[in-house]
């Protein structure tokens, strides 16, 4: 018998959708919503750094709006704040308008530029809610949780939205699998919110996969891809965040978990969703484990996913990348 011939043998129970990274990127997100009528999900699952990059003030003068983004100097009428706004949003930032004297603030008082940040990130999520009571069918799941760059904030935001489910740390019902969630990353030069060492890492990650019954197959939504794995393939940087250059070319290093690879080894979960490096997109086994990560391109209004098929049994059939 072929190998297609096996795998149609075995129906499809589950189809999950997942992407990551989208950082703040409102058209990503609704990307992210039609995808489940697109490709026939019955599970959206949103992988972590849900949040933007950071802010980007905006000043009203003589009927102008003026803002400095990524360094040029930005002015269109008036009129135009939504568009100006929505220009901002496309790189991952939140577009903010400022009197003089709420900007002076945002240069000089660094607590609070990190409340503001926080509060327009916790309004966009609300937001995003909101939108995914009025857009998803009745029979979608739609689960996301976070990553290293959300703030814990977000959390008891989703966790009481109506049409979210954010299984952060926990095990999760999908029917023919368990998804095992976890955000954390190992520590970045960038010292987020949700990072730790490789030991607290694994803690975290045995205290779920252990419950696992013994009857159950699993899945892993672990933001931090595992170590050497090709998911994990980053710049290397020195210590002022500059790309280290080596025989006159950057120099790539991997970056992801040692923890979670060595789950993945040891649990052996039937598929590992992975993010948080963006540029490392990639499918690799580890094992019996189809590792993924599908990157991100959130600045270039590009959702990037992975559509994954499971079978009635709980064992994987097929993956297929995505972008749009």
């Amino acid at each position: 018998m072929t190998l297609l011939g096996r795998k149609a043998a075995r129906r499809r129970a589950l189809r999950i959708f997942f992407a990551t990274d989208v950082h703040g990127s409102d058209r990503c997100f609704r990307k992210f919503l039609a995808a489940a009528k697109v490709y026939e999900a019955n599970v959206l699952l949103l992988g972590g750094d849900i949040a933007g990059k950071g802010l980007i003030p905006i000043q009203a003068r003589n009927g102008t709006l003026h803002a400095t983004v990524h360094g040029d100097a930005v002015s269109v009428p008036a009129g135009e704040a939504a568009r100006l706004r929505a220009d901002i949003n496309r790189l991952g930032f939140y577009g903010v308008p400022l009197d003089e004297a709420d900007a002076a603030r945002l240069r000089e008082e660094p607590e609070y530029v990190d409340r503001l940040f926080r509060d327009q990130i916790v309004e966009q999520v609300e937001q995003w809610c909101q939108l995914a009571i009025e857009r998803l069918a009745p029979d979608v799941r739609c689960i996301i949780t976070p990553g290293n760059d959300d703030p814990f904030e977000i959390d008891s935001v989703l966790e009481s939205a109506p049409r979210i489910e954010c299984p952060e740390g926990r095990l999760c019902d999908l029917g023919p699998v368990l998804l095992a969630s976890l955000g954390d990353v190992t520590p970045t030069p960038w010292n987020t919110d949700r990072e730790y060492p490789e030991e607290e890492l694994a803690r975290r990650i045995a205290s779920m996969l252990d419950a696992v019954p013994h009857d159950r197959r699993a899945i892993v939504n672990f933001h931090c891809p595992p170590y050497g794995s090709g998911l994990d393939v980053a710049p290397e940087l020195d210590e002022t965040l500059k790309p280290v250059i080596r025989g006159g070319r950057p120099s790539f290093i991997s970056v992801g978990s040692k923890a979670v690879r060595d789950a993945i080894k040891q649990y052996e979960p039937v598929v590992g969703l992975h993010g948080h490096i963006h540029e490392s997109r990639a499918v690799q086994k580890i094992g019996r484990t189809v590792c993924l990560n599908p990157g991100s391109d959130y600045s270039a209004d590009l959702l990037r996913g992975a559509v994954v098929d499971i079978a009635e049994d709980g064992s994987y059939l097929d993956f297929l990348f995505t972008a749009g």
